[in-house]
């Protein structure tokens, strides 16, 4: 349980601290980013499966029908995810983009219901309408809707509503994933360096291996997120998730100095209400069960 919880907590961690990593890239495009992120996620996937010897499971996932199209569904969402939150710290919105992942449980809980009909109990129906209370209320104050939070919220939300439908784990799962979007990747960055324009090519020693440590910062956290997840029960691991968006929250607040005046943070104080509903309602219901199968 100890190990399960530093583990999990230790993911969320390192993607609420992702940022910095970020911030590092300065003078490379978003979508370079997102292409050496693809790259090197998948060379570094194929490092830890060669030193692991775990390569059986490979040739049957590529032949199992139906499996490959499902893999390019969730592929397309996770490099949507991605690129919108690359551009969003590389534009200082960190702020909105944290907003997307406190957000992020209640659009799940909203895609159970129009996607898988589950029924839902009172409380998480009042912390949805909470949420999208605070949603309006920061909509309205900016005149415009909060895309950057709901397209985060909405593409990792229908990722793991997808990833469910795949009986892969997660380290195999990614490995298909950037499989599906390597050709995609290499695509682009040959074209880019054709063109004279790719920072991997023509960027500083000290610049080519930060982009190079994309596969690494991308796949380590998730690693170290399926070590946890298969120990600690699934409540706790519920309030370990609001661990990321809260370390992006305060760097783009107080490290960045991102812009937050009072109409933000009332908007920001309804949304974390509807979170503490959420959260209650969903630790009442574990107890529940707990004593029902005592």
């Amino acid at each position: 349980m100890q190990t399960g919880v530093a583990f999990a907590a230790l993911a969320y961690l390192l993607w609420g601290l992702l940022p910095i990593y970020l911030k590092t890239l300065q003078g490379v495009s978003p979508a370079e980013v997102l292409m050496c992120r693809i790259a090197w996620s998948l060379v570094f996937l194929a490092l830890i499966l060669a030193m692991r010897k775990h390569w059986r499971w490979l040739r049957p996932a590529l032949r199992q029908p139906g499996l490959m199209p499902r893999i390019a569904c969730t592929a397309l969402f996770l490099s949507a995810n991605w690129f919108i939150y690359i551009w969003a710290v590389a534009n200082n919105r960190v702020i909105d983009a944290s907003l997307g992942y406190f957000i992020t449980p209640l659009v799940n809980v909203l895609l159970g219901v129009l996607v898988l009909r589950e029924r839902l109990r009172a409380g998480q129906w009042l912390a949805v309408a909470i949420a999208a209370t605070g949603v309006v209320w920061l909509t309205w104050q900016a005149g415009t809707l909060p895309w950057i939070s709901l397209g985060l919220a909405c593409t990792f939300g229908i990722y793991g509503l997808l990833r469910k439908t795949n009986p892969v784990g997660a380290l195999e799962g990614l490995t298909l994933e950037t499989l599906v979007l390597f050709p995609f990747a290499l695509i682009w960055l040959l074209v880019l360096a054709l063109q004279g324009h790719s920072m991997m090519v023509n960027a500083p020693v000290s610049l080519q291996a930060l982009l190079v440590l994309a596969g690494p910062v991308t796949a380590v956290p998730l690693l170290l997120f399926a070590l946890g997840a298969k120990r600690i029960p699934l409540s706790t691991l519920g309030l370990l998730q609001y661990v990321a968006p809260t370390v992006q929250f305060i760097l783009g607040a107080w490290l960045w100095h991102e812009p937050f005046d009072q109409q933000r943070l009332l908007g920001f104080a309804v949304i974390w209400l509807a979170l503490a509903v959420y959260t209650a309602d969903n630790l009442r219901q574990a107890k529940k069960n707990r004593a029902a199968t005592a």
